[in-house]
């Protein structure tokens, strides 16, 4: 047997274990290289997306109060100073605004930024320019409402380079790695610094880490402190200085770095702090900001100033006599800088103020993308949010709801578009608007009761031959039997039977007695084959209650059915999104206005007599408590069963609001439409509204004096003659033996005031 010496035994097992610590090592490092190599350019562009308000336009005439105005400019942060000298500020001298605009890339197009001279008389732009002269039309930058984030919540805004101060870049590198263009990724006299520190506390308190490893342990690793971590951190280091070059690195530094929180929103980069912190693009920031945001790296929760004012105050001017140190700056320029103010942002941010608004935006955006392409692409999404409108419907809501409600428990919801277009323009989901939990503007579906009429009533008024506004109803009791052997038997609200009323007034004044035999006589089918032309979708119920109501509908249904009323039967889907771009700018897509007419002009327009006289005469009257009566207006009024639901749906000239109170629980709420949501959409149009319900009578029709008490033709100057539209042809054929009188015998109504007075 041969003999083998004790030392030779074991060399081999220590030689292959360290040639399989080589392999393995090696792997690792081919798998950390591989890793780099294909997601760090990925990294670096991984932006979420942001959500833009309409752009508010500006021209001579456009209506706009100076007090709504300077409201605008405060939350899209404009300063105020004595003079406009630099873009993002404002001076303003009573209804005078000398105002440097900051600019925007529109899609397609880009508003420079210029100084303006605007100046508003009587709520109305009187006078808008520049130095070229006259402003035919221009557009601020809009207010950006809120961003789509990871889950992670990181928010940023990309810089490039060349568009950092080169002072900010030198004070980075002062303060946090002098030998960043030296070193390969790590510095040794750093790790033993840093080492000497963590033996004599006992514990791992510093990391010596460079710019590199700061971006390796950012981008790629936890915030733990351990020995193989901080191995792993060198190595990835290192093959990052391999394959990008020092000012890659930098400007991926500079765009990832964490410099704080804003609840779930975290906010990286440069240029995202600068917003955020100081309300100023990065290029426009003084030295003493500059150090601030270099300072706060060390500790971003620690020296945040909008908490710690004046630990912020004292790492700044820590950071300002490094830059002395360094010969960055003077020692005078560094005591001047030292003796600043922090000049922080101190306007209530807008910024993902309106959850209601923007859950409406996700889920329109959630149907064509998907939530990574949200979260990382870096989509601009313009919006036809109004910031102005909002502020008022929730001004309004706040309001009335304390008017109303002793208890605090009762919840409201509404909706305004721009009927013209079918964009959604402000959106309040619950009392508490600032609350991202339940959406009842989207969700909170219930019975809409009386909202729902009209569509009984257009059904009928597409048949003119059968039906007009003088056609004689029974409003009488009646009992509907059941499939089960139940019986329906709807009442009035006033437990009152009318007995033989003009279809116009059954409408005017609710009546469920008229309404409910109506629908019968149409027929089921008929009057839910009218709610989905009108644009209500989803289960309709095809039972006798519908007529009244029955069914679950959310204040965004109810928004869609009086939309396509409003808009004169042409039905076009509510949108919240105007436009799409990427992170170069360049469009993705557009959301033009889309319609479709599904229910006759000619229908529509008796149909907007009968709301028009909903307000004037009927259950909406208490509107004109809040609107001028010159003002013209249409609209139902709603209520449910024991009041547990109170809705209002109306339109003016330019703007259509749909408002519901009630409570979560569904009990009663002692509330009528009129006497609860009517207030709050009356108290808002009043405000809000710019435009007057207009009136131009279809072809193919004619006005008609007709007894408003038995829908007989009748004579101008008749006792109780009225002026009535009707389809050319479907005029009633009985005659009152009035022909004519003295027109100080007619009723003086508004609906003749339309005609100037005159038939």
């Amino acid at each position: 047997m041969r003999y083998t010496p004790p030392m030779a035994r074991t060399r081999r097992p220590f030689l292959k274990l360290f040639l399989a610590a080589c392999a393995a090592g090696l792997l690792v490092v081919v798998y950390l290289d591989v890793r780099i190599t294909s997601t760090f350019t990925d990294k670096m562009w991984e932006l979420p997306a942001k959500v833009y308000a309409r752009p508010l336009e500006l021209f001579a005439g456009a209506a706009l109060s100076a007090d709504d105005l300077a409201w605008e400019l405060e939350v899209l942060g404009y300063r105020k100073q004595a003079a406009a000298r630099r873009p993002g500020e404002v001076s303003r001298a009573g209804n005078r605004f000398d105002l440097y605009t900051r600019g925007f890339s529109f899609p397609g197009e880009r508003e420079p930024p210029r100084l303006v001279r605007l100046e508003v008389q009587g709520d109305r732009v009187a006078v808008l320019r520049d130095a070229q002269g006259t402003i035919d039309l221009m557009r601020l930058d809009p207010v950006q409402i809120g961003g789509i984030y990871p889950h992670h919540g990181e928010d940023r805004i990309l810089v490039r380079l060349e568009d950092v101060p080169e002072s900010l870049r030198a004070t980075l590198l002062a303060v946090e790695d002098q030998r960043f263009y030296d070193h390969w990724g790590f510095s040794l006299t750093g790790i033993a610094r840093a080492a000497l520190s963590n033996l004599r506390s006992g514990q791992v308190v510093a990391g010596g880490s460079t710019i590199t490893q700061q971006l390796v342990k950012n981008y790629y690793l936890t915030p733990e402190r351990t020995i193989v971590r901080k191995l792993t951190e060198v190595v990835m280091a290192v093959l990052l200085e391999l394959h990008f070059s020092k000012e890659q690195i930098l400007e991926s530094y500079l765009n990832e770095v964490y410099l704080g929180q804003e609840g779930p929103r975290a906010i990286h980069g440069f240029a995202l702090a600068s917003l955020h912190y100081f309300d100023r693009p990065l290029q426009q920031l003084g030295l003493h900001q500059q150090a601030l945001l270099v300072g706060m790296i060390k500790g971003p929760s620690l020296y945040n100033p909008l908490r710690n004012p004046e630990r912020a105050r004292s790492r700044r001017n820590v950071v300002l006599d490094v830059m002395v140190e360094q010969g960055l700056v003077s020692r005078e320029q560094a005591t001047v800088a030292q003796g600043m103010p922090l000049d922080l942002n101190n306007r209530d941010g807008i910024r993902d103020s309106f959850p209601a608004f923007l859950d409406l935006v996700r889920r329109q955006l959630r149907l064509e993308y998907r939530d990574e392409d949200l979260t990382t692409l870096g989509l601009s999404i313009f919006t036809s949010f109004d910031p102005l409108l909002q502020r008022q419907m929730e001004r309004s809501s706040t309001a009335i709801l304390k008017q109303v409600d002793g208890t605090g428990k009762l919840e409201t919801a509404s909706v305004v578009t721009r009927f013209d277009s079918g964009e959604v323009a402000a959106l309040v989901g619950g009392r508490q608007v600032r609350y991202a939990g339940f959406n009842r503007a989207l969700d909170a579906r219930r019975p809409a009761g009386s909202l729902l009429k009209p569509a009984v009533y257009l059904a009928a008024l597409e048949q003119p031959r059968r039906y007009t506004l003088a056609t004689p109803l029974a409003d009488t009791p009646l009992r509907v039997p059941g499939p089960n052997g139940d019986v329906w038997e709807p009442r009035n609200f006033d437990r009152q039977a009318h007995g033989q009323v003009l279809l116009h007034r059954a409408l005017a004044n609710s009546y469920n007695l008229a309404t409910a035999r109506l629908g019968l006589d149409l027929g089921i089918d008929r009057v839910a084959d009218m709610l989905r032309r009108l644009g209500v979708e989803g289960d309709i119920p095809e039972v006798p209650a519908l007529t009244l109501g029955a069914g679950e509908y959310s204040p965004m249904d109810m928004a869609a059915m009086y939309q396509t009323i409003a808009a004169g039967g042409f039905r076009m889907p509510l949108r919240s999104i105007r436009e799409i771009v990427d992170a170069d700018g360049e469009p993705l897509r557009r959301y033009p206005l889309e319609y479709d007419r599904t229910v006759s002009l000619q229908a529509m327009h008796l149909l907007h007599y009968a709301l028009r006289e909903v307000l004037r005469e009927g259950t909406g009257r208490g509107a004109y408590a809040y609107l001028d009566n010159s003002f013209q207006a249409a609209g139902k009024t709603g209520t449910t069963n024991e009041g547990r639901d109170s809705w209002f749906a109306g339109f003016s000239g330019d703007l259509l609001a749909v408002t519901w109170v009630g409570r979560d629980d569904n009990s009663a709420t002692g509330l009528t439409g009129s006497t609860g949501a009517l207030k709050i959409w009356s108290h808002f149009m009043a405000n809000a509204s710019q435009r007057s319900l207009g009136y131009r009578m279809p072809e193919d029709m004619q006005p008609q004096w007709i007894d408003s008490a038995t829908g007989y033709v009748t004579g101008e100057g008749c006792p109780g003659a009225r002026l009535m539209p009707f389809v050319i042809g479907s005029e009633p054929r009985q005659r009152s033996q009035c022909s004519g009188g003295s027109k100080s015998s007619t009723i003086r109504d508004w609906f003749q005031s339309l005609f100037g007075g005159n038939s």
